[in-house]
């Protein structure tokens, strides 16, 4: 089971209990406006918890899936996916409830996965996306020394649009220093 700790967040692996407080934030459209899914049905949140905790017993394991929580409250969700284990790529995504946003957590988070991904996964470069138009997200990304490498052009199909996307990268020789 994967835990790590930062100075305020636990993450952890998600469980069935988790439920109410994952369906809060994956059904509000505000959160989820720019993710590839969501809003969420029951049906939907419940295929969420069920896949994170199948992919615990998959080897090897390409998916971590954690629940944020804070004072022992879940109150968003992180994960890294191993995306390619010959050349050791990952990517690191994130949500939180809205009315945490701008507080650092993401932020605070996102230096969890990162050391996670190239401490314990040996990973040798971690990515991110985002929505240009979201500017928090990049920034969370730019805030723990990741690198914008472009941008691709209505490369997704979100809700029946096509939207932009910005890659960010970090390497683990830049992670180190």
């Amino acid at each position: 089971m994967v835990n790590l700790e930062t100075p305020r967040l636990v993450l952890r692996e998600f469980k069935i209990e988790d439920y109410d407080a994952i369906h809060v934030y994956a059904t509000d459209p505000e959160v989820v406006k720019n993710m590839d899914w969501g809003p969420n049905t029951e049906t939907d949140t419940r295929a969420f918890i069920k896949r994170s905790m199948d992919d615990r017993r998959k080897r090897p394991r390409l998916s971590y899936q954690l629940a944020i929580t804070m004072d022992e409250e879940l109150i968003g969700g992180c994960g890294i996916t191993i995306q390619n284990l010959k050349t050791a790529e990952g990517e690191v995504g994130y949500v939180l409830r809205k009315d945490l946003w701008n507080k650092g957590i993401t932020t605070e988070a996102t230096g969890a996965l990162l050391r996670f991904g190239f401490e314990t996964l040996s990973l040798h470069r971690i990515i991110a996306k985002c929505n240009p138009e979201n500017i928090g997200s990049y920034r969370v990304m730019e805030k723990n020394g990741m690198q914008r490498e472009g941008r691709l052009r209505k490369n997704l199909k979100i809700r029946g649009e096509y939207r932009d996307t910005y890659i960010y990268s970090i390497l683990e020789d830049e992670w180190k220093k």
